[in-house]
């Protein structure tokens, strides 16, 4: 029993090992992403090592207790000796003529590379959870009454939907609120009851909200649209944001670029930022007359605001609730612009002055919302998709993008899903390289050998192939959640790899059988049936997060588990038939297949 254990001891701490270090890049995400996928990796990580402590301790100690009075045989499973003499017969052929089986690994791999160039890009799926926030924005300046009744109107509309079983609202800035808005935005909310057919029903609602024209309106499940307003301060996918000092050079570039938008397969919902002129009262206070009645330009506007707009003087508490206390003038006394000139000012000497004598008051144009960054203007030209993947839509606007001509002190920059994916997919590229190095050296320490680590190391992006066609055959798009796969699958391989090379080297340096055809098929049939298991229980325990699909809660798990599945198979191809020839080619030098003096039997 002890001597079973040490011999696959160094071989199933080094794989392990290197099953948890192709994850290191998943933990340096940041952000979104990292909330996302830190934890599957630590889960994933988690379990690999926990796994490994229960094979070299618990597994042994519960096999002495459980077998050392048990009469044991040596008997093998009837499925097992059928796969095995079939494998014996493909092995024979693959190691006598090797080239085709490289050449098939070859064309394999050139496919994956074909096709990974014409994969779609995203960040996230879409989440099938259902509680639904619709916006709603009019134009600015529409009234707090003209928003309720059509905030209502389409309440009785969605409420009649079948399927749809509650509905809130709000318009406007609540109390305290943190969201900087006027009575012209509104939000609507639905929950879709889970006993219904999820997409009729929402195809049922996204048809009744575009059934209300002249508004910007959207429908979104709650997640997606909490994601994009932490990413880019806005619930569309695409953001094009603008930065200039002058209001009206903004707008006309941003009415340019909604037109290119426009233009661009893909792209729905294009629409600037209403950053628009409407009528508002000005007081610009006369100093010199301000001066002759006493009173100081600070005065005359608080007084201005108060008569106008109000102003909290104090509270008052009942019943545990706080009511404010507004100082406000009458309506009648504000319904007109000469009503508001006329507005009464008290002086220093008790009298009372009208506001126009000591002030100019007009109705002027100007900007509803006033947005900087940086110490900047800025405005928003946002998107939504639909019908493409964002990787390519986005990729067509940023060429669109290049052709808009800024002036001097004029520049746009894209926001987004996709600049947080594009930054995700940066750092975890980047600290692959790092997780790709560290198996490198792994491979070394456990294969002994620098040509058996090369060796074993080019074949890892060709069991990855598996992964990018298993993506192009379903949806064709690859996420975040698809290269958190590869990961995945980039260690299994490695393992694989490692423990079918180290039982070679066992069995030539602890049997005594010679380097050679033999050694390659004898190795590769006992190691068969693990690698075998391991991919039919790997592949069985996702195989339901596949045939499933994309349903409620398993809308990252789907895409991994795609790529898992897709590249199990590639690899267990590649361990087979692949590895075993180039181990018998390149295992040992040249001067070591010469010192060998034993005489190989022929195949």
């Amino acid at each position: 029993m002890l001597e079973a254990s040490v011999v696959v001891r160094g071989a199933v701490v080094y794989a392990s090992l290197i099953e948890a270090l192709a994850l290191l890049p998943v933990f340096f995400l940041t952000g979104l992403t990292g909330s996302f996928f830190k934890p599957l990796a630590t889960s994933y990580a988690l379990a690999v090592l926990v796994s490994m402590v229960v094979a070299l301790i618990i597994t042994p100690a519960l096999s002495l207790i459980l077998f050392q009075r048990a009469r044991l045989r040596r008997t093998q499973s009837p499925v097992v000796r059928v796969l095995q003499r079939w494998y014996d017969v493909a092995l024979r052929r693959a190691i006598r003529t090797p080239l085709p089986s490289f050449a098939l690994a070859g064309v394999t791999l050139m496919a994956g590379l074909t096709v990974a160039p014409r994969l779609g890009q995203s960040l996230l799926p879409d989440f099938k959870e259902r509680d639904f926030l619709m916006h709603w924005v009019t134009n600015p300046g529409t009234s707090a009454p003209e928003m309720k009744r059509i905030t209502i109107a389409a309440s009785k509309e969605l409420r009649a939907i079948p399927g749809v079983r509650n509905f809130g609202a709000h318009i406007g800035q609540a109390f305290q609120a943190d969201e900087v808005v006027g009575v012209d935005f509104g939000e609507n909310w639905i929950s879709v009851d889970p006993s219904v057919d999820y997409d009729t029903t929402v195809r049922s609602v996204q048809a009744m909200v575009d059934g209300y024209p002249g508004l910007r309106r959207d429908v979104q499940t709650y997640l997606k649209e909490r994601i994009r307003e932490v990413l880019a301060g806005s619930s569309d996918a695409i953001v094009i944001r603008v930065f200039g000092n002058d209001l009206a050079v903004l707008r006309e570039k941003a009415s340019e670029i909604e037109t290119m938008l426009g233009s661009v397969d893909g792209i729905v919902d294009e629409h600037a930022e209403l950053l628009v002129e409407v009528p508002q009262i000005e007081v610009v206070v006369d100093l010199a007359a301000a001066k002759r009645y006493g009173v100081t330009p600070g005065e005359v506007r608080r007084a201005a605001a108060t008569l106008v707009a109000g102003e909290e003087v104090g509270d008052i508490f009942r019943a545990g609730k706080a009511y404010d206390v507004q100082v406000w003038s009458t309506p009648e006394s504000r319904n007109s612009l000469s009503d508001i000139q006329g507005l009464l000012i008290d002086t220093p000497d008790g009298k009372k002055i009208r506001l126009d004598d000591v002030a100019d008051v007009s109705v002027k144009a100007t900007p509803n919302s006033i947005k900087h960054e940086a110490l900047t203007r800025r405005i928003d030209i946002a998107a939504n998709v639909k019908g493409r993947d964002l990787g390519s839509v986005v990729t067509d606007v940023e060429d669109a993008l290049d052709e808009v001509d800024f002036p001097l002190g004029y520049n746009a920059v894209m926001l987004g899903e996709y600049t947080e994916r594009q930054e995700a997919q940066r750092r975890l590229l980047g600290w692959a390289f790092v997780a790709a190095f560290g198996i490198f050296c792994l491979l070394r320490v456990v294969l002994r050998k620098w040509r058996l680590a090369v060796l074993v190391f080019l074949t890892l992006p060709t069991a990855l192939v598996g992964g990018v066609l298993a993506v192009w055959l379903t949806k064709g798009v690859i996420s975040l959640g698809s290269m958190v796969g590869f990961f995945t699958v980039l260690g299994i391989v490695a393992r694989n790899g490692i423990m079918l090379i180290s039982h070679y080297q066992h069995l030539e340096e602890h049997e005594g059988e010679a380097f050679g055809p033999e050694l390659v098929r004898r190795g590769a049939s006992e190691r068969l049936a693990p690698i075998l298991m391991t991919a039919l229980t790997t592949g069985l325990a996702l195989l339901p997060l596949v045939i499933f699909g994309e349903v409620a809660g398993q809308e990252i798990e789907f895409p991994m588990g795609v790529v898992i599945l897709g590249g199990l198979v590639t690899s267990t191809l590649l361990n087979l038939f692949v590895v075993p020839p180039l181990y018998l080619r390149f295992g040992h030098s040249r001067r070591e297949r010469g010192q060998t003096t034993v005489i190989q039997p022929a195949i």
